[in-house]
């Protein structure tokens, strides 16, 4: 029986946020789910953290306090700490406990910039995976000449098989045409010539089998400098490969914005140019801000988890949270449990 979509947009949806992760909690943290809180009617946010602290960041702001609720808990998950280890001994911690509200179905979905080691072992131990992933991975959106594409696996996992790139292959066709829209989104693998006999072991076996796989728009290799382009849909990679992408376009796009500026503003002349193409900038600038975009997915869980930067503001917090109310309502979870029969059924060559 098919639900509509006005009916998820009437629901409520609970997110759960990490009060206390990130280099910049709980200020920033606090501020960005109270925007998101004031920007939609059928949120609820849950605040997880010292209570404390929480309350002294929200006595700043106006919000719906029927509509937010503060978890108290005791404990901090530090980004320098074990992953494994600090899961497993730090019960009470604002992690933990947020993943298990989505666990236990306290929550939609849980939103975090806290440590992303942790995250990932919480993600997979706590909330658990889909039948059939073999491995979650972390999938952001990331601008382009285009659009966006989703750039799959970007954190999770360094040390990758053949079979978990082609399963991050299919995920991420289905995350591209039922959440963003891109009808027969096209796929690429990232590597260092478009001819398929290039790259190393993993991305050679791992074309083999893309290649062969009947149910997505394979179109081949990609390389770095082309994925600004938007030659492809959905740019497929180990997450060792995947971070240092995404590290490099967030300090190019940095560098290149902090340029322009200046240069802007270096003479009259430019001054009065800049005048002139300001608005027009301004508009592609903020197309290229990665704040726009919210954080990752740790997509093949059970439940939704969202990753946000260690240092987010406000705004990649409140537009994190919002993704969450997307997913939820947009059923992604579903729409990849529903079309993973054959994911999981991948030999490798």
């Amino acid at each position: 029986m098919s639900i509509s979509m006005e009916v998820f947009m009437s629901e409520k949806v609970v997110v759960s946020v990490d009060a206390m992760g990130g280099d910049n909690a709980p200020e920033e943290l606090v501020k960005g789910a109270v925007e998101a809180l004031n920007q939609r009617d059928n949120l609820f946010i849950k605040l997880v953290g010292d209570e404390t602290a929480i309350k002294n960041e929200l006595s700043k702001y106006e919000y719906k306090k029927d509509m937010l609720e503060i978890v108290h808990t005791t404990q901090i998950i530090e980004t320098g700490e074990h992953p494994v280890e600090a899961v497993r001994s730090k019960k009470d911690s604002s992690m933990v406990v947020g993943l298990k509200q989505v666990k236990n179905g306290e929550a939609d979905a849980f939103v975090s910039a806290g440590s992303s080691g942790a995250l990932l072992v919480g993600g997979q131990t706590i909330v658990g995976r889909l039948k059939g992933i073999e491995r979650p991975p972390l999938a952001p959106l990331i601008p382009t000449a285009k659009g966006v594409s989703l750039l799959i696996d970007c954190g999770a996992n360094v040390d990758a098989k053949p079979s978990y790139l082609v399963q991050f292959a299919k995920v991420g066709s289905i995350y591209m045409e039922n959440i963003v829209g891109v009808k027969n989104p096209k796929i690429a693998l990232v590597n260092i010539g478009a001819e398929e006999e290039k790259g190393n072991a993993l991305t050679k076996e791992t074309f083999q089998l893309l290649k062969n796989l009947p149910d997505i728009n394979f179109i081949g290799n990609i390389e770095a400098r082309d994925i600004p382009n938007g030659d492809a849909d959905v740019i497929v990679c180990d997450a060792f490969v995947g971070n240092v992408i995404l590290k490099l376009y967030e300090g190019l796009a940095g560098t290149l914005l902090k340029e322009i500026k200046a240069g802007m503003v270096s003479s009259f002349r430019s001054k009065i140019g800049a005048l002139l193409v300001k608005p027009a900038l301004k508009k592609t600038l903020k197309s290229f801000n990665a704040d726009e975009y919210g954080g990752a997915p740790l997509l093949g869980l059970k439940g939704l988890v969202v990753k946000t930067h260690g240092n987010s503001k406000s705004m990649e917090v409140k537009q994190s949270i919002l993704n969450a109310i997307k997913f939820k309502e947009q059923r992604i979870n579903e729409q990849i449990k529903e079309h993973i029969s054959d994911v999981h059924d991948v030999k490798e060559v």
